[in-house]
């Protein structure tokens, strides 16, 4: 069974400008480290990313997917699940949740990733744990540089 692995940081930011870089899918590959490609495959009704193709690659281990995305409610964050996969990833579940909090917001990251092949479980973890860490550091320093 998968566990979940989540993560939090705070970003010199309001949650709107958060939620522009986090949906700016196709500009993955210059700040996402191990997203070599994204591109947008379809929109909802207010014109934001629904669904998402990705190809992803670290320690040697790569994966394209495709996963659909749910918004929540006055940019409060987004969830996600895979509508399809290739390679190490079978599935994979997550959201960010953004919370306004003084002058800047609160983010916290969680995941849970099903692999195409047996990995040992602190491995899993680890490797999750960095996927994390990797995200929200490269998402404050996006945010913030602006």
């Amino acid at each position: 069974m998968a566990e979940q692995t989540s993560g939090e940081i705070d970003i010199d930011a309001t949650p709107e400008e958060v939620m522009k870089v986090i949906t700016a899918f196709s500009a993955y590959p210059k700040w996402a480290k191990g997203v070599k490609k994204a591109k947008i495959e379809k929109k909802d009704a207010q014109g934001r990313p629904s669904e998402v193709s990705m190809e992803a690659g670290q320690m040697g281990f790569n994966a394209t997917y495709t996963l659909t995305y749910k918004y929540k409610a006055k940019n409060g964050g987004l969830s996600w699940t895979t509508a399809k996969a290739q390679g190490v990833v079978k599935d994979i579940k997550g959201e960010y949740v953004l919370k306004e909090k003084d002058d800047a917001t609160h983010v916290t990251y969680s995941t849970t990733m099903q692999l195409a092949m047996p990995v040992p479980g602190m491995v899993k973890r680890q490797a999750e744990r960095t996927i994390i860490d990797t995200a929200l550091k490269g998402l404050k320093k996006r945010v913030e540089k602006g």
